[in-house]
């Protein structure tokens, strides 16, 4: 229990390091083929990307500005200032050698699917690149988000997954084990340490002893409270975008009859969840897209908590007291997101639901998923900015590895609509149909929506200047430093 925790004092470590702790490991630092939460974030700070995004979550140059010179033909004109780690410059070669490996399907780039527009690449000079398309896409500058790897070390077959070279702010130093990756920030040589703790108390612990500066996130709301009245410790918090969902095998004969997950729907109590479990750190969802983006569907009506209605969709699929459903639910092992799981499946069984609960380490977990080894889950979709993540979750063609459906859901009305919104002209056009869409899905209920997670910083009181972003990345560690 939080409350007998017993934490000695004890000062920080001697050396100049700054520690992180991580809840879960990355998994891939090669951006290619990077999906998970952990390593999509640092590998922002790893490799810089063509674009990037503004306040308004609109597409904003990064390493190139660019020119529409045809509906289908985008120049893009790096500075040419940028240089990987290893000091070689940064040019178009690079860029095209990078999405082309991406395009080329013998890879199964699980980004493919989000950029099979397209056509070809033409590296003009060392710093311009031209995109052709096989149709006009307005937004297609915003797909353009995976960060640039060195042409030469991709033919070489360099293993960037485990030794990243990137010419984002920081560069890769060592990677001894999966419990701890060492970055420096190139600016001025400060150094990184990403240390593992997978359990919560004693990450805190750890924080609260020194032997970690800071953490973010994936920590119960009696942590959050207990770290908030130390005085060794400032805690942040920050309005968050990050989408939890439960998602479903739609090939399983159980759950893949949509009645069946509407009465899932209807039988939790999202807002008791959050109110009681979450301590109000988090915002029900009805969508993937929060209604405040500019894609969003502000007119969305979610499912309301109504267990009677939830027995009674099940009594007419047969199911009832003598002949209860069976679930098998996954999540990982961490300690609060089996408490969720477990608030869950205490409210489905009060519907008449028996949910067989089982919790893996976050590998274990994650490869589950990715390989279509469910029944039903929990998970969150992270850093989404731009709406083309339909495109990659849901549409029928993006079923793994050709993108992240799944699911396997399949439905020729939401695959026509991801088509007509990318193929508009016109933002206004393009948002309707993104909310024709969104209505779609929560219709037909490929995932329940649970809710948007708020964001949590919390570190020693000598470090200051990180800065929590919607989306949770670790850009804030470009301006932390130790006072």
């Amino acid at each position: 229990m939080v409350c007998t925790l017993i934490v000695a004092a004890c000062a920080p470590a001697p050396d100049d390091q700054l520690r992180f702790g991580l809840a879960s490991a990355p998994s891939n630092l090669d951006p290619r083929f990077a999906t998970d939460a952990v390593s999509t974030r640092i590998d922002r700070l790893l490799y810089e990307r063509l674009v990037d995004f503004d306040q308004q979550l609109r597409p904003a140059p990064a390493l190139a500005h660019w020119q529409v010179l045809e509906p289908t033909h985008y120049r893009f004109t790096l500075d040419g200032t940028h240089a990987f780690s290893d000091g070689s410059p940064l040019t178009a070669k690079d860029v095209k050698a990078t999405y082309d490996f991406i395009l080329d399907p013998a890879n199964a780039s699980p980004h493919r699917a989000s950029l099979a527009l397209i056509q070809r690449i033409a590296a003009v000079d060392d710093t311009t690149v031209d995109f052709f398309l096989d149709h006009p896409d307005v937004l297609f500058p915003g797909y353009l988000v995976v960060g640039i790897l060195p042409a030469a070390q991709m033919a070489a077959g360099h293993p960037f997954n485990r030794q990243p070279l990137g010419s984002g702010p920081f560069a890769f130093e060592s990677w001894p084990h999966d419990g701890r990756l060492a970055l420096r920030r190139k600016r001025d040589g400060q150094r990184f340490e990403f240390i593992r703790v997978a359990d919560p108390t004693v990450r805190v612990l750890k924080l609260l002893r020194g032997e970690i500066d800071m953490l973010q996130n994936d920590l119960s709301p009696e942590l959050v409270k207990y770290l908030e009245r130390r005085a060794a410790v400032v805690v942040e918090h920050g309005k968050g975008s990050n989408f939890t969902y439960l998602g479903f095998n739609l090939d399983d004969a159980v759950v893949g009859r949509l009645a069946v997950r509407r009465a899932i729907a209807q039988a939790i109590d999202r807002k008791a969840i959050i109110r009681y479990v979450m301590g109000e750190a988090a915002r029900p969802a009805n969508a993937l897209l929060p209604p405040d983006h500019w894609a969003g569907n502000r007119q969305l009506v979610g499912y309301q908590y109504d267990p009677s209605a939830a027995r009674a969709a099940l009594a007419e699929l047969g199911y009832g007291p003598d002949n209860p459903l069976h679930i098998t639910y996954k999540t990982s092992t961490d300690s609060f997101r089996v408490r969720l799981a477990t608030v869950i499946q205490s409210q489905l069984k009060a519907v008449g639901i028996d949910v067989n609960l089982q919790s893996y380490d976050w590998g274990t977990f994650y490869g589950d998923i990715k390989a279509g080894n469910f029944q039903m889950y929990s998970l969150s979709w992270v850093g989404i900015k731009t709406p083309d993540i339909f495109r990659y979750a849901f549409h029928s063609a993006s079923v793994p590895p050709n993108g992240a459906n799944r699911g396997r859901y399949r439905d020729p009305q939401a695959d026509a609509l991801i088509e007509a919104a990318a193929r508009a002209t016109d933002l206004n056009r393009q948002a309707a149909l993104y909310g024709r869409l969104q209505a779609r899905l929560l219709e037909t209920l490929p995932a329940v929506p649970l809710w948007y997670e708020d964001h949590v910083f919390a570190a020693r009181k000598n470090i200051a200047g990180y800065t929590l972003s919607l989306d949770g990345n670790y850009d804030g560690l470009n301006t932390v430093y130790r006072r």
